[in-house]
């Protein structure tokens, strides 16, 4: 998906004023972005976000009032068109996965560099996945034998097999089907079956749902939210 060249629309939730005027004046600072409002939690976030509209929403995930996690299940839910980017100080399994299985587009901390920043909100507008690469690194790790990679929910056993591994951990360190595939030495038409065959296995419709599948099932990971 290409975007014409208007700017990237945004809405920045967080509770606290200083982060949200520094947010608010880097991205004033390209004419790349338009910043349509600011929340200071969740329930406000999803409240402007149905009503301005935005393309992406910066989101913060522990915020007095609501938090990010909620918002952004209320606002997938809602089927609004924007895209959730968490941005928060927090990368542990017990944060990054619930959001990620709340609609969440991507997760950055709070020390991505500004040009990360921009980047990840450029990803976020295209739907594509994109996490810190603290994040990407430990999923990369952290990626489990064939045997730990079971895709339940229908009673068969589903095993992934390497190749659509190696397709899934690239897709969460937010790697596009050309990138996949320069990296991998296969075609991009190749990248997109084994993807239809991994969406198949875990049950799921796109690709950060497939993240958050496999950071549940162990796949990436093993930590479980609430564990």
């Amino acid at each position: 998906m290409t975007r014409d060249r208007q700017p990237i629309t945004l809405l920045l939730v967080d509770d606290h004023p200083v982060v949200r005027d520094g947010l608010h004046g880097m991205f004033a600072s390209s004419p790349d972005f338009e910043v349509l409002g600011e929340a200071s939690n969740g329930e406000e976030a999803v409240v402007l976000a149905e009503r301005l509209d935005p393309d992406v929403v910066l989101m913060d995930l522990r915020m007095p009032g609501g938090g990010g996690v909620a918002a952004t299940r209320e606002l997938t839910g809602r089927g609004l068109r924007c895209r959730v980017l968490v941005l928060t100080t927090y990368d542990t399994d017990a944060d990054v996965v619930p959001a990620i299985k709340a609609g969440a587009t991507g997760y950055l901390v709070k020390a991505a560099l500004r040009d990360e920043l921009f980047e990840a909100v450029r990803a976020a507008a295209e739907d594509r996945t994109v996490f810190s690469p603290s994040i990407a690194s430990r999923l990369f790790s952290e990626v489990r034998a064939p045997a730990a990679t079971r895709a339940g929910g229908d009673g068969e056993d589903r095993p992934l097999s390497q190749r659509e591994r190696d397709v899934l951990v690239l897709v969460a360190r937010g790697t596009t089907n050309r990138e996949i595939a320069r990296s991998l030495f296969i075609s991009e038409a190749t990248v997109k079956t084994h993807l239809t065959h991994l969406y198949a296995k875990l049950g799921v419709p796109d690709r950060a749902a497939a993240v958050a599948a496999a950071y549940d099932r162990g796949i990436l990971g093993t930590s479980r939210p609430g564990s």
